[in-house]
């Protein structure tokens, strides 16, 4: 593979962006609401601290939270990264065992807020929510909003393609070479060891799906395919389709899927299992490095569900959109597919 410090322009499932803005022009522009899973017991020896940040990664806050509770950083877990560049609200857990909570109202400042503490009797785990809550404004938008109205009508009922976000890849893709740089024996931490494998396996991911949606088959269920229930990590394999496979792909209660590359074989059949083995030659160093470090296959939804989706304009040229989407989905995915950002 020739690698470059660029990302390619992913197919585009409706014709690509017709109109353009600016995203994130103040981080109050881009709220990010996480919703929880499971209800807090209220005793425990975990901490769970719900965290209102602007303009802080997640990782951060971590370990700020592990400083301040005297703790190592590892104790300190959360359910997944939010953006930096937003206010976002996300639970944190902190292991406690026989320790009363610090005042954790002292963690407040301009950036940071506890909005609530209580106890639990686990840690907080990666993937562990029911999906997050984004409202989103467009500034300085222009456009033709009888073809915005037509594009969003259509995700609501059809969904996007669920193409891993640029910020999965680093500034300008700069992840990838860094990915290859790993393989070729590069040392590096284990923390930039994950971001770089999974920057990995992320591109092959892309590149599969970017290739069913220019042949119009991202959210077809095909003969081999490998399908997966929407909002959970349940899947069954399609060696044959009958109606009732059919009907749940068109309601979205089941999305297509393709490989997130490592070792183990592949669960897909058919023209299925061609298709994806034929993108993933295409990037052999990357697929063979991501087998030697013992990354494990896995699968990803083709398609994001957007549910809850709503628009309107603040004023001629704001777009405000809300949307709930699945744990793991970007809002990349739909901003890219109606907005060109200015």
């Amino acid at each position: 593979m020739n690698s470059t410090n660029s990302l390619p322009d992913w197919a585009y499932a409706y014709g690509g962006a017709q109109s353009q803005g600016l995203i994130r022009k103040t981080s109050d522009d881009f709220i990010v609401n996480e919703i929880q899973s499971f209800e807090l017991s209220g005793t425990g020896e975990h901490a769970f601290l719900l965290i209102e940040k602007c303009s802080e990664n997640t990782d951060y806050v971590a370990r700020l939270l592990a400083r301040f509770a005297g703790v190592r950083q590892r104790d300190v877990s959360y359910a997944g990264l939010k953006d930096r560049h937003a206010r976002t609200r996300q639970w944190f857990s902190v292991w406690l065992p026989g320790k009363p909570d610090p005042d954790w109202e002292a963690l407040n400042s301009e950036t940071i807020k506890v909005l609530q503490a209580t106890r639990h009797s686990k840690k907080l785990k990666r993937g562990s929510l029911a999906g997050n809550q984004f409202i989103i404004r467009v500034c300085d938008w222009t456009g033709d909003t009888q073809v915005l109205e037509l594009q969003l009508q259509t995700i609501k009922k059809q969904g996007v393609p669920n193409y891993f976000g640029a910020q999965r890849f680093g500034h300008e893709g700069a992840n990838i070479a860094k990915a290859l740089a790993l393989f070729s024996g590069e040392k590096v931490s284990r923390n930039l060891r994950s971001i770089y494998l999974s920057a990995a396996r992320s591109y092959i991911f892309n590149h599969i799906l970017s290739k069913r949606v220019t042949n119009k088959i991202w959210n077809q269920a095909l003969v081999g395919d490998v399908l997966m229930f929407d909002n959970s990590h349940s899947f069954f394999k399609a060696e044959t389709l009958d109606e009732s496979i059919l009907q749940r792909v068109e309601k979205l209660d089941a999305h297509p899927t393709a490989v997130l590359w490592g070792k183990g074989d592949s669960q897909t059949c058919a023209e299925v299992a061609l298709l994806e083995q034929q993108v993933v030659d295409q990037f052999d160093d990357i697929a063979k490095g991501l087998c030697a470090f013992g990354v494990e296959q896995d699968r990803r939804t083709l398609r994001s569900h957007i549910q809850e989706l709503q628009w309107q304009f603040i004023d001629n040229s704001t777009l405000e959109l809300s949307f709930t989407l699945n744990p793991g989905c970007y809002a990349t995915a739909l901003l890219r597919e109606i907005v060109q950002v200015k």
